[in-house]
């Protein structure tokens, strides 16, 4: 149990990171409130949803600290929840261009710039994509099936897991673990490669809305709550993370991400209150909007 296997400053941790989540949650309960009286309608659910990510994460974190055999479905939720936060984020960028028809407006004559992480930063020959309907439709494509086929593949593995096939530590050709795993690694490097093609597109126009910040938020759940928790996965697995009993190198392994998360999410849910709070200006209209550097051929 929890209370045998904890000493007294583990628990006095453990009241701490449970009291920064409760917190977390306040404070975007509070913001949640200031987004639905004072965001227009149209983008108020998306704010409100990408304002989410962090105190769910942090939740689910606090939730498989407390309940360790809970670890494999906390972990899901945190990652369907991330996963339709990444599609929510792109369509935020539209939304504060004014929308797809006033976007295509914009960058009437521009093109995308496909050359960018995290699929192709070094692929500097690839052409340049002109702006239209159909280029936007399949960037919003590619975040959309990450949030679409990423529940249904975490619903196939807790099924496969409840009669005993998919074992995470089996990593053999033979397991369904590391088909799964490929698969959902290929999907989730399409979608951040979208909303990265788009943010490089608008960061200047966007930038009197803080976009830079926003996007660098965005990120930091994404390298912590993905890489920062998959490597240390891998050194628990590897045994490069001792054991200390009553807790096994793994269990360690993953007290250890959840406590990180927990304080790291709190971080970011402070912060994403100061910058998601503030009144931004609308953009001009787009017969008024300037040339971006870079793309000459743009029309104002």
């Amino acid at each position: 149990s929890l209370s045998a296997g904890v000493d007294l400053p583990g628990r006095f941790l453990f009241a701490i990171l449970t009291l920064m989540t409760l917190i977390a949650i306040l404070v975007f309960i509070e913001e949640a409130v200031y987004i639905y009286k004072k965001i227009p309608s149209s983008k108020r659910s998306i704010i409100i949803w990408i304002n989410a990510a962090a105190p769910v994460i942090s939740t689910t974190s606090c939730i498989g600290m407390w309940v360790p055999r809970s670890t494999m479905f906390t972990d899901y939720t945190a990652g369907i929840f991330f996963a339709i936060v990444i599609h929510k984020f792109l369509m935020m960028m539209i939304k504060d261009c004014g929308g797809q028809k006033v976007l295509l407006r914009r960058f009437e004559n521009g093109r995308f710039t496909i050359s960018t992480g995290p699929c192709c930063c070094c692929c500097l020959c690839l052409p340049r994509v002109p702006i239209t309907r159909q280029t936007l439709f399949w960037l919003k494509l590619g975040t959309f099936q990450f949030a679409v086929f990423r529940p249904v593949l975490i619903f196939l593995s807790i099924v496969l897991w409840t009669n005993g096939n998919y074992v995470l530590n089996n990593l053999s050709p033979k397991g369904p673990a590391l088909w799964i795993s490929c698969f959902v690694g290929a999907l989730t490097l399409c979608a951040l490669w979208a909303v990265a093609i788009m943010f490089r597109k608008v960061r200047i126009l966007l930038k009197c809305k803080n976009i830079i910040p926003k996007f660098a938020l965005y990120q930091f759940i994404v390298i912590l709550n993905q890489l920062q928790t998959t490597i240390i996965n891998i050194f628990a697995a590897q045994k490069v993370i001792p054991c200390a009993p009553p807790l096994s190198s793994r269990a360690r392994g993953s007290y250890i991400a959840q406590q990180l998360l927990i304080m790291e999410m709190f971080l970011i849910t402070v912060i994403s209150r100061v910058v998601y709070r503030r009144k931004y200006h609308d953009l001009e209209p787009p017969e008024c909007v300037a040339e971006e550097p870079g793309d000459k051929e743009e029309t104002p």
